[in-house]
């Protein structure tokens, strides 16, 4: 990966200059005379000195394609602390539990972390979810996981840390490629790509198929006749464009559109989750650099809840359409080579509403008829400044937050009409601000020694604060009066990468989210979304990245001391863990390519035991699994690919409902191609 800026070397005995690879991923090649040669990657501007400085692992497109579920949240487990609300992975989870934190800072199913692909935030503007189905690894050429608070750019959700996917460019990706699988259960994945060079820049067009009978969520000795399978259907397809304006600047177009379809645990517990993406994007690598983006999201979710007793629908959320516009504008002027001072603003605006129906679980009959939903908003000042003084990188930066909350209603009526609950919520504004400074010192022999602190902010969701929900036989409530999290954190690191094969990180942190939104148990088969004081986690980070010869390995681990602070009437939960949050997480990979164009790789994972709920009744024992992968080449472009996940067959319990389990993706075998044509 190149990592450094765009340096030209002059001398004037030479009529004659060459430009060096930089960190702006574009090369220049230019002598006496003749205009530049512009290679577009469709990146954005370089890492600034200091980014190590906060604790930083990478994910590389290599692991990226070697996963055995070919799901992007498998390969995100890797990194130490990575966790989504339930276990499941997006074939056979709810999509609105797809919320993404990090240093068990979690709670609820809402993203702590902040997701980003090419620089647009990819949470759901209504839920926080993130679209995992929507994210295929192919179509990456790396990520990056920052954790901590964020400062910078769209910082108003970072509370946990930051997860950057970067796009493959067509170099990478090849003019032609494409997988095709099938596994033991008859399920499919079929995928292809075309990236075209278009003159200096590039063109790319991919999309992906899965779809499957699913397996068994629910226990043999839990079925009834209404379980079925998890069944699953999902597509995604995106397009992008990277060409140059001039010299220096670039241009990006991207859009997505995705839909999925999932079945859980009882016939007609149907739900689905859709959207089109679409995003402009300008960057200019002059002296004074700049990125401009700006994009705009329309998504919608439906789910049915079956009765466990009755196995009537009990609840159809039929519809939940949201949109979510939003854009940046970050400067880098110059101010010399020992500085790299950032100056922006950036904009978040979500709107959403629900419809939905409630039935009885005795008759099937409606019986009531909800509507609810806003809008939030964020506008976000930056100043971040990085300075280098020889080995030493110090780094600081502030962010101001002008929130709104606005036009919050619940409006219900009975199935004959009559309205029996006509809610409008009080408009609510404000001002936070965050901060973030730190410390990083390149010490002799490849050892650096970090230090950073920060402090960080996040909005409630409308989801959390307007729409309930139900996974029978628990309702949650929504709250209005939800106040923003806010987050105070502070942590050190050492790092020793003496060469290219040899990367070791181990980092310390105590981070605190005050106002910490969670689920609150307020009366049996009851929960309401409440602020408790605080969510309280401590712990330590390993990770390890290692190339011998044709033997590599990447490995992480997370041990984490987190607990609730609840005072009032949330103290019950006071002193205990966070649902969902396991104390122990560990993943390995080893790889080994025995000569040019093979791979095989296997993946141990264990992650410790956890509480579905708030109150430590319901335990989720720990559970290790063991993954293959097998990349082998056949005639001409094209590579017979084998992987195999939960090899070993363990009980993964997702979930414990008071002793009703759902188990997660037991052994399941996959056969198939892979090719790729031209450069």
């Amino acid at each position: 990966m190149i990592m450094a800026n765009w340096h030209i070397l002059a001398s004037a005995s030479l009529a004659t200059m060459v430009a060096v690879w930089g960190p702006s991923g574009a090369a220049w090649a230019a002598d006496a005379g003749q205009p530049p040669e512009i290679v577009v990657t469709g990146k954005g501007l370089s890492d600034s000195p200091a980014t190590p400085a906060y604790g930083v692992q990478e994910i590389t497109r290599e692991r990226l394609g070697s996963n055995a579920s070919g799901r992007i949240e498998d390969v995100l487990s890797s990194a130490a602390g990575f966790q989504q609300f339930r276990r499941s992975d997006s074939r056979s989870s709810n999509p609105s539990a797809q919320g993404v934190t990090l240093r068990a800072l979690g709670g609820n199913a809402t993203s702590r972390t902040l997701v980003l692909l090419d620089g647009v935030p990819m949470a759901d503007p209504m839920f926080g979810y993130i679209p995992f189905s929507a994210i295929a690894p192919e179509r990456l050429a790396s990520v990056r996981v920052t954790r901590g608070g964020g400062a910078g750019a769209f910082g108003a959700g970072s509370v946990a840390g930051t997860i950057e996917l970067t796009s493959a460019d067509a170099r990478t990706l090849g003019l032609l490629s494409g997988a095709a699988l099938a596994d033991d259960r008859g399920e499919t994945e079929v995928s292809g790509t075309i990236a075209p060079r278009l003159g200096q820049g590039f063109a790319e067009v991919s999309a992906r198929w899965d779809r499957g009978q699913g397996f068994w969520m629910t226990p043999a000795a839990q079925r009834v006749p209404a379980s079925v399978r998890a069944r699953y259907e999902s597509w995604s397809t995106s397009a992008r464009l990277a060409q140059p304006l001039g010299e220096d600047i670039e241009v990006q177009l991207r859009g997505l559109a995705f839909k999925d379809k999932r079945t859980l645990r009882f016939a007609g517990g149907d739900t689905g989750s859709e959207g089109q993406d679409g995003s402009l994007r300008l960057v200019g690598r002059g002296p004074w650099q700049f990125d401009a983006l700006a994009y705009v999201q329309k998504r919608d979710f439906s789910n049915v809840v079956i009765s466990s007793t009755s196995f009537k629908k009990t609840l159809d959320q039929r519809r939940t359409p949201s949109t979510g516009i939003g854009g940046k504008l970050e400067l880098r002027p110059p101010v010399g080579d020992a500085h790299v001072l950032r100056l922006g603003a950036d904009l978040r605006i979500a709107k959403g509403h629900l419809e939905e129906d409630a039935y009885s679980a005795v008759t099937g009959l409606v019986t009531s008829r909800r509507q609810a939903g806003g809008n939030n908003s964020d506008l976000g000042l930056f100043v971040e400044d990085d300075w280098t003084l020889g080995a030493l990188v110090l780094t600081g930066g502030f962010r101001a937050d002008h929130w709104t909350v606005r036009g919050g209603f619940f409006h219900e009526e009975s199935a004959a009409g009559v309205v029996t609950t006509d809610s409008n919520f009080a408009d609510r504004k404000g001002w936070d601000t965050s901060l973030r400074g730190g410390a990083v010192w390149h010490a002799a022999n490849g050892w650096s020694l970090r230090a950073s602190a920060y402090s960080g902010l996040r909005l409630p969701t409308l989801n959390e604060l307007y729409r309930p929900f139900v996974v029978f036989p628990v309702t949650t409530r929504a709250n209005a009066a939800l106040a923003n999290e806010k987050l105070i954190g502070f942590e050190g690191g050492i790092d020793f990468a003496p060469s290219d094969s040899i990367k070791i990180s181990l980092t310390a942190f105590d981070n605190k989210v005050k106002e910490a939104i969670a689920n609150v148990t307020i009366a049996t088969n009851l929960r309401e979304r409440r602020n408790v004081d605080a969510v309280h986690a401590q712990g330590f980070e390993l990770s390890a990245g290692l190339l011998f010869g044709h033997f590599g390995m990447d490995g992480s681990l997370a041990l984490t001391k987190a607990r609730v602070e609840a005072s009032g009437i949330s103290a019950a939960l006071d002193g205990k863990r966070p649902a969902q949050t396991p104390k122990f997480a560990a993943s390995a990979t080893l790889s080994w390519h025995p000569r040019e164009h093979w791979l095989l790789a296997a993946t141990l994972r264990h992650i410790g035991p956890q509480f579905e709920d708030d109150l430590e009744t319901d335990r989720l024992p720990a559970a290790t699994t063991l993954d293959l992968y097998a990349e082998v080449p056949l005639a001409g472009p094209f590579r017979l690919v084998l992987r195999a996940e939960n090899l070993t067959d363990t009980d993964m319990v997702t979930r414990n409902q008071a002793g009703s389990l759902d188990l997660g993706t037991p052994r399941t075998l996959w056969a198939g191609v892979k090719v790729r044509l031209g450069n």
